[in-house]
């Protein structure tokens, strides 16, 4: 009695945990927060110093004693410690404002595709310790694919292409269960790391992440712009030591990420190869749906479409389309119940 009734107030919470990103839905609210995954560390108190927006800022600026953590590679946790810090300072923000009757939150934590059951385990474990009284995990995709109201529970083949930091998943969904998927670990992050190779190589430039994500979202693209564009890019001399400064063109990223875009392409196509022809029918009339940042890379859609020959679009809002369907699922526990992973808790106690 007393539980249903102190549920009322509970602030329920969607969590879709990225390798750069993490983000927050409340119940009723919407999404309250959307930061960088990372977190700055003293390493002598063992305190955190920040997380989000902040901690990011002092990435390659930090003394001995300040250490930046991204506790989530390619959507799994990395570092269990720091992941279980990161989930809790997120969720006591969202209850900052709230009073100490309101009882702990259930968590929906979207994960990847290919996660282990150790690996959703820490999930869990992350998020119960962070101070769930439940925690609900769910595919990433499937996810994505109710938050852009994709009709999933249908007899329908649905594909969805999700573009992430650390990882691009494809999955085929129907009658609200993944029937073939691919996930392969190239997508923003490894984009931003063949700029600063491509620099390296081309311009004897190092440069940072942070600037090569900047000169990536303003000149990367999968095919050519109708007007050149250039932007000047800043680093370190590799022969002289000393600061220099390049000019990079649209056409210098278009080379740098190309690798990248064709495995992306590939795997959407590998996907479609080993997919049932009744749903391969059904993805040919209704397109292909892409979500994540990445998908907003200037021409993918249209090299994915060029390439297997079915429409594309990218969904509107597409870096919250999964945190907005761990919101929806929040609000339909029936549904939640029948799409959720098993429990890996409760696995193991069986075990």
């Amino acid at each position: 009695m007393f539980k249903g009734f102190f549920r009322k107030f509970s602030k329920d919470v969607g969590l879709d945990l990225g390798s750069s990103h993490t983000r927050v839905y409340v119940k009723d609210k919407g999404i309250v927060v959307d930061e960088p995954s990372v977190v700055a560390l003293n390493i002598k108190t063992d305190q955190i110093i920040a997380v989000g927006h902040t901690a990011r800022d002092m990435v390659g600026k930090t003394p001995g004693h300040i250490t930046t953590s991204r506790p989530l590679l390619r959507g799994i946790i990395s570092d269990y410690e720091v992941a279980e810090k990161m989930i809790k300072y997120f969720i006591d923000k969202v209850h900052e404002d709230g009073v100490n009757l309101v009882p702990r939150p259930r968590i929906v934590v979207a994960a990847p595709l290919e996660i282990t059951e150790v690996e959703r385990k820490a999930v869990e474990d992350a998020a119960y310790a962070a101070g769930a009284s439940e925690v609900h995990v769910i595919e990433s995709p499937m996810a994505a694919a109710f938050g852009v109201r994709l009709p999933v529970e249908d007899a329908v083949g649905t594909m969805i292409v999700s573009v992430g930091g650390g990882i691009t998943e494809v999955a085929v969904i129907s009658l609200g269960g993944v029937v073939t998927w691919r996930s392969i670990p190239i997508a923003g992050e490894e984009m931003d790391l063949n700029i600063v190779q491509y620099c390296r190589e081309v311009f004897n430039l190092l440069i940072g992440s942070r600037q090569a994500e900047e000169v990536k979202i303003k000149l990367g693209s999968a095919g050519e712009f109708e007007q050149p564009e250039h932007m000047a890019v800043r680093g370190r001399d590799l022969l002289t030591g000393l600061p220099r400064e390049v000019l990079m063109t649209d056409s210098h990223i278009r080379e740098a990420i190309q690798r990248s875009v064709k495995s992306i392409v590939e795997a959407v196509k590998s996907t479609l190869e080993v997919t049932p022809p009744e749903l391969v029918a059904d993805i040919h009339e209704r397109g292909i749906v892409m979500v994540g940042g990445g998908s907003q890379l200037r021409g993918l859609d249209k090299a994915i479409a060029k390439a297997a020959e079915i429409p594309v679009r990218v969904a509107d809002d597409p870096t919250t389309a999964v945190v907005r369907g761990t919101g929806l699922l929040l609000e339909h526990p029936a549904v939640l119940q029948e799409v959720e992973l098993p429990s890996a808790r409760m696995q193991e106690k069986v075990g």
